[in-house]
């Protein structure tokens, strides 16, 4: 992501699809629903790439009512949509592509799309989100994604990906408990800007990022004066590598210690 520039983002999200996908196929090919997905961590590997400006899901809620509450305190606006037995189609999907291609005329500030499912019935909407303009970023489950619509998107996330712990080293030996929190925020957003990319990370934009996931993180609050100081300990603990920069004098992440 360029450092002066960040992108606007919509997520959209087929919360049926996604719920579904964490399950079992049984025999006849019906899908049984799974554990509940770990929307949380979708939108915080999404915010690595930019501001969530909307937030929409679309569902069924009286199947999936326990969803409800974790949604709604995710700051999710959640879209009813009848039972498919009653209306013979998914309406779901209509509805989602309907509003997708609304944002994308009327709100010029929305420059990037994060579908949230693995249904190919979505390739038509990603293709006329591109034509005008728009970056698309999918993400869904590996077993239940279509590939024609991951192939056809700028990015496609894999869901196991997004909630994977990644590469964070175990500081939990060498920091008190009460920074844990912190500690876990720090890593697990310089883990993911590291999966998008191999270059050094500015300690500015990684306060950034990480503020974007926890509007009231503060250094401050855990003790330390600066965010350079936190980054400090954490390179004196032998967890993370850093250097400053000449120009700048802004402390650099380089990435975690072997």
């Amino acid at each position: 992501m360029n450092e002066t520039a960040q992108s606007s983002m919509a997520v959209l999200i087929d919360y049926e699809n996604l719920a579904l996908g964490t399950g079992k196929r049984k025999r006849g090919g019906h899908q049984e629903p799974g554990p509940a997905p770990d929307v949380k961590r979708i939108l915080e590997r999404l915010v690595d790439k930019g501001r969530i400006v909307a937030k929409r899901a679309y569902c069924d809620w009286q199947r999936f009512d326990t969803a409800v509450t974790p949604l709604h305190e995710l700051g999710i606006e959640l879209i009813e949509i009848p039972d498919r037995a009653y209306t013979g189609k998914n309406s779901a999907d209509i509805r989602l592509a309907v509003d997708a291609v609304e944002m994308c005329l009327t709100r010029d500030h929305i420059d990037t799309f994060a579908i949230l499912s693995g249904d190919s019935d979505f390739s038509p909407l990603v293709s006329k989100l591109k034509e005008f303009g728009k970056t698309v970023i999918g993400v869904g489950m590996k077993q239940s994604t279509s590939s024609l619509l991951a192939e056809n998107c700028d990015e496609f996330i894999f869901y196991e990906d997004a909630v994977s712990a990644g590469r964070i080293p175990d500081f939990t030996a060498k920091v008190p408990k009460e920074k844990h929190e912190c500690y876990q925020l720090l890593f697990e957003t310089i883990d993911a800007a590291q999966g998008e990319s191999d270059s050094a990370l500015l300690a500015s934009r990684l306060k950034d990022t990480m503020r974007r996931k926890r509007p009231q993180f503060s250094e401050r609050s855990y003790g330390y004066r600066s965010f350079t100081d936190l980054l400090n300990e954490a390179s004196s603990l032998g967890l993370i590598q850093i250097h400053r920069d000449q120009r700048s004098g802004t402390a650099v992440v380089d990435g975690f210690c072997e």
